[in-house]
């Protein structure tokens, strides 16, 4: 009780801060990024590096009202065909200014709903990448599964593209749940597309749950983990509902009363945080956990662990080559985000230009503050002399930050003679905290609950 009062009065269960998946975050993002500037990155890349690539497809068969992705339904296949050519062409586009050897170590397709592609457009899409740009030896390749939205041609079609990675979206298996939020996923389903997924060689599995959906109880949550952690993933996302129906309209229709208090979403997320640990996941960062035997596990523990748009990952490749409507691109340079509309996405690329909109010029402190924030999101702890061997004396500008952190926070933060850190009883604080190392200024309507 006197921990949660401690939380209470720091405000944890008012506050809205970023979820530091980027540094700066998207909203800080401009136009000062132009195709031009995104063309220029590409070139940089030094000839016979490994990067990542992310294919992302925007469409969904329905949309769930949880969701503040940017997606769009879709009756027949008609834009999806459109889509993937469009695909096809800025592929075609990128793969040319790319340097000479150049090869994909980490491969994900996102959406949306990728899946929703027929076997053949999967097969055409695969094909038409890697004969561009080949998949590196030992090269992992991910794809976001709908379980309602798979069969076995297309599980076959993706194995044979060489997919050895699978993420599946769960959410909650109450049914009454799923109701609310427009996600109809039976239990049954999900069980019959991990099979499915195994038998076609796909052993590596993600899994997403939220907490903090309307009528959630602790009973409920640990029912929906029950059943999730008798699939046996390797890796499990554990987000918190972000309820913003100021910018995803869809969220309107989830009953606002109906949403747990920020207290309650604490409770929700320590009942299912010990659930994964008591069935021998170990807890990464702020709401992932793996297997010892995932390579996630193993990062975390050889202090490789990485974060980007996609939550935590053992990804460390400088650079995350982005294709589609909306993908942000991330560069040593800085980031680059794709033209969010797919209209205005589509115009560009069959124009015969990059679909470059946005992004961010690194300039300043960025990339020395990104690198504490992720040190902190990560491991919950800063090691100056590691920050130093990298961007050189920062020991004072650091040193201050522990300071400004330890005045705000007092006993949940620690200085130490390495460093800095974050103990167990502060990091539900860690968005918080990092936000201390933030020096742009925020709007916490553009963000989502602390908690």
């Amino acid at each position: 009780m006197e921990h949660l009062t401690q939380l209470r009065r720091l405000g944890l269960f008012d506050a809205k801060v970023p979820r530091y998946t980027s540094y700066p975050p998207a909203t800080k993002f401009s136009n000062d990024v132009s195709s031009d500037v995104f063309r220029s990155w590409v070139e940089s890349i030094p000839t016979g590096s490994e990067i990542s690539v992310y294919l992302h497809v925007p469409f969904c068969r329905r949309l769930c009202w949880f969701c503040a992705c940017r997606t769009q339904g879709v009756r027949n296949d008609d834009p999806v065909i459109a889509y993937v050519n469009t695909l096809k062409q800025e592929i075609a586009t990128v793969a040319s200014i790319l340097p000479r050897g150049v090869s994909i170590a980490r491969l994900h397709w996102g959406g949306g709903t990728p899946t929703l592609l027929s076997a053949d457009m999967m097969t055409d899409l695969a094909e038409t990448l890697l004969s561009q740009i080949p998949l590196a030896e030992g090269a992992e390749f991910s794809v976001e599964i709908d379980p309602n939205e798979i069969d076995k041609p297309r599980m076959a079609a993706l194995a044979a593209a060489g997919m050895n990675r699978a993420s599946i979206g769960v959410q909650d298996f109450d049914p009454e749940i799923q109701k609310i939020i427009g996600r109809i996923q039976g239990y049954d389903v999900t069980r019959e597309a991990v099979e499915g997924l195994r038998e076609h060689g796909i052993h590596s599995l993600n899994t997403d749950i939220l907490y903090g959906l309307p009528h959630q109880t602790p009973e409920r949550i640990s029912e929906s983990v029950q059943m999730l952690l008798s699939l046996s993933p390797d890796r499990v996302a554990l987000y918190g509902y972000a309820h913003v129906p100021w910018m995803a309209k869809r969220q309107a229709m989830i009953p606002t009363e109906a949403l747990p208090s920020p207290e309650e979403r604490l409770q929700l997320f320590d009942t299912a945080r010990r659930l994964f640990m008591w069935d021998g996941y170990d807890e990464i960062g702020i709401d992932h956990f793996a297997k010892p035997t995932d390579s996630m596990g193993k990062a975390a523990k050889s202090g490789h662990l990485r974060r980007n748009f996609q939550g935590y990952t053992d990804d460390t490749c400088d650079t995350l080559l982005s294709l589609g409507a909306s993908a942000i691109s991330r560069f040593p340079q800085g980031y680059a985000q794709n033209a969010a509309s797919t209209a205005a996405y589509q115009k560009a690329v069959r124009a015969g230009e990059l679909g470059t909109g946005r992004g961010h010029i690194f300039k300043g402190e960025d990339t020395l503050r990104a690198r504490m924030i992720e040190m902190l999101m990560c491991d919950f702890r800063i090691d100056t002399a590691e920050l130093e061997a990298e961007f050189g004396p920062v020991a004072a500008k650091a040193e201050k930050l522990y300071r400004e952190a330890a005045d705000a926070f007092g006993k949940m933060v620690r200085i130490t003679e390495d460093g800095f850190e974050i103990p167990p009883e502060g990091r539900p604080l860690s968005r918080m905290i990092a936000r201390i190392f933030d020096e742009y200024e925020m709007r916490a309507e553009g963000h989502s609950s602390a908690i």
